[in-house]
């Protein structure tokens, strides 16, 4: 049996752990039984933003004619679109392997890793007739990530679907397609499939989509994506049934919705009801370890289980289950094994962004959860167009919110508009790294003109600046 310094299960960001131990020397292994650089970069992230860019194109195209200018648009290459895309990410995936097996300090085991004691792991090799094997590290960061929820819809067992996973590449664009779920991988590929011009309907059970944004994007998600979806926000898929080569799905009112049960036809069915994590694939009770009952396994501030010497960062924490969170996850625990840091994970300024039409980033809290917690607060919105550039774009359906402290410390920052998952970033410096008040934001000049002055009017309402020099071309109001 192999034994390492550090064992590293998980090919995504936990492979930043065992690069980092090799740098210093020390003996690190690798466990990943798909294509490296995890979910993000070939099922995931990287992939379905490729799509979107070209279903942004698509729509600019279709808009011409409201900047008076005549363009027509042509026939699209769906299949030559997701194969482009499938091969750059692939020869992503396949340079990241090609820099872990040519790092002297790190091994590469490919296969599906599970427990047989406190820090001893056996592998289930992929390769054919490769058998199995155990491995033993001084300590073992577990990074599985996630897969798909398959939801218990009566049917849904006897029907092919798609996920998210398997949405990413098809051949073919479907002519119509039911997508069940509302939250952002929802959102995000009904928007795709409809700006791609498939005949899209989006089942979603709040009464608006991506209801965890906060009502006033979430409101402008919502509106946005009625352009491009038939919506049934309200309702909850219930059945699905297969007649030949049609898929039906009925739909009926959920505790956010009234009406009647509706009955859907497509070709295809996306299923986009979340991520699970991978833990069951662990057998962590050999480990002696425990996960709550939606299967996150539980760490201290250090992001340590429960058990000395695992350490565990990624989707499986489910505290936030984006990639540039477990990027920083990465980080943290890389410093805590290596050096024996102890740092503790810090959420408070971890942003996010959805790339629907517009794009959506939020960070810090939103009002209901300021409000459920009893916390006191001010609020400011202003409208995209507050920014002369968002005028010029006619960016009129997008906001930025602030929410502050009655003395302008900053709880949160949340934008619909052009760039949004840009413009956040300088919202994140300044509860990061700054005094993290609304003033960190108001003081710096800003260009003009350009979209970071809508920021930059929002931010300065609640500013405690004598003089405002914020752009005024549009009403701007407290909200």
């Amino acid at each position: 049996m192999d034994e390492y310094d550090i064992v590293v299960v998980g090919g995504g960001s936990g492979s930043q752990v065992a690069t980092a131990a090799a740098e210093r020397d020390l003996e690190a292994a690798v466990v990943e039984r798909g294509p490296l650089g995890g979910a993000c970069i070939t099922r995931g992230c990287i992939p379905s933003k490729a799509l979107i860019h070209r279903a942004d194109i698509v729509d600019e195209v279709r808009r011409t004619d409201e900047f008076g200018i005549a363009a027509e648009l042509g026939e699209i290459d769906y299949g030559e679109i997701t194969s482009s895309i499938h091969d750059t990410v692939y020869e992503k995936a396949e340079r990241q392997e090609t820099s872990l097996r040519d790092d002297e300090n790190v091994t590469l085991y490919r296969g599906e890793a599970r427990f047989v004691d406190e820090r001893t792991l056996e592998i289930d090799r992929t390769a054919d007739d490769a058998g199995s094997e155990r491995i033993r590290g001084d300590s073992v960061v577990l990074a599985v990530g996630s897969r798909p929820v398959v939801p218990p819809i009566d049917g849904l067992e006897d029907v092919e679907f798609l996920t998210s996973d398997d949405s990413l590449f098809l051949e073919e664009r479907p002519d119509d397609l039911v997508v069940i779920g509302g939250g952002y991988i929802g959102a995000e590929l009904g928007y795709f499939f409809g700006a791609i011009g498939a005949d899209v309907s989006l089942v979603g059970r709040s009464d608006r989509l991506v209801p965890e944004e906060g009502d006033a994007v979430s409101d402008v998600v919502t509106d946005s994506l009625a352009n491009y979806c038939e919506l049934y926000t309200g309702y909850e898929a219930a059945e699905v049934d297969r007649n030949g080569e049609r898929i039906t799905v009925t739909a009926e009112p959920s505790d956010d919705g009234d009406g009647d049960a509706v009955s859907l036809e497509a070709d295809e069915l996306l299923v986009a009801t979340g991520r699970q994590p991978n833990t069951d694939t662990l057998d962590l009770d050999a480990a002696g370890l425990e996960t709550d009952e939606k299967g996150y396994l539980e760490t201290d501030d250090r992001l340590e289980t429960a058990v000395d010497g695992i350490w565990a960062l990624g989707d499986i924490v489910g505290e936030q289950p984006f990639k540039h969170a477990a990027d920083y996850e990465a980080r943290l625990v890389a410093a805590n094994v290596l050096d024996d840091a102890r740092r503790e994970v810090d959420y408070e300024a971890m942003p996010h962004a959805i790339f629907t039409a517009p794009q959506v980033a939020s960070v810090g809290r939103t009002e209901a959860e300021l409000e459920a917690a009893g916390r006191a607060y001010e609020t400011a919105t202003v409208p995209f167009d507050a920014a002369p550039l968002g005028m010029i774009l006619e960016a009129d359906d997008g906001l930025v919110k602030v929410l502050a402290t009655p003395d302008g410390e900053i709880l949160g920052c949340h934008i619909a508009g052009p760039q949004a998952s840009a413009l956040i970033q300088e919202v994140v410096v300044a509860m990061d790294s700054g005094s993290g008040t609304v003033d960190d934001v108001a003081d710096p000049v800003h260009v003009h003109p350009a979209l970071s002055e809508a920021v930059y009017a929002a931010f300065d309402r609640l500013s405690s600046q004598a003089y405002s020099t914020a752009p005024d071309w549009t009403d701007v109001s407290g909200a």
